[in-house]
């Protein structure tokens, strides 16, 4: 089981009948759109989609990979948990955990996200007050 204190934010989902596939189980791609929703509700936590809003500058999904561990029934519902691995000049290592009704690990994933501004098409770097809202919210020095 996770170790819910290291993953400082959450977001409870329902698992739904749409999301099995023919084998009777929810399908592994779905499994990615389950991280998304882990990934921007990070986000949103650190007030980055707000950033964006004002100043065209975000975040962009570089690499994700999944490592499936248990599968997925529905009826059921999905805890996602994140955390920042890694803030490197201009990225960063988000980890997710996807636990099952029983609060088994059924996934575990990585992302590498860009900070980046849209506007001038370019990547920049992470700002010290967003590391530190990571920092303040993660309650360690990364």
């Amino acid at each position: 089981m996770p170790d819910e204190v290291n993953f400082p934010v959450k977001l409870s989902l329902r698992l739904d009948w749409s999301e099995m596939d023919m084998f009777g189980h929810i399908n592994n791609v779905m499994f990615f759109k389950f991280i998304q929703a882990s990934r921007v509700n990070y986000w949103e936590n650190i007030k980055l989609m707000r950033d964006f809003k004002a100043q065209k500058i975000g975040p962009m999904l570089v690499n994700t990979s999944c490592h499936f561990k248990k599968p997925l029934f529905y009826p059921g519902n999905i805890t996602l948990q994140a955390k920042v691995e890694f803030i490197k000049n201009s990225s960063m290592g988000l980890h997710h955990h996807i636990t099952n009704d029983k609060k088994e690990l059924a996934a575990e994933a990585h992302d590498v996200i860009v900070l980046y501004n849209f506007a001038e098409n370019k990547t920049v770097t992470i700002p010290d007050d967003l590391r530190k809202c990571i920092e303040d919210m993660e309650g360690r020095k990364i």
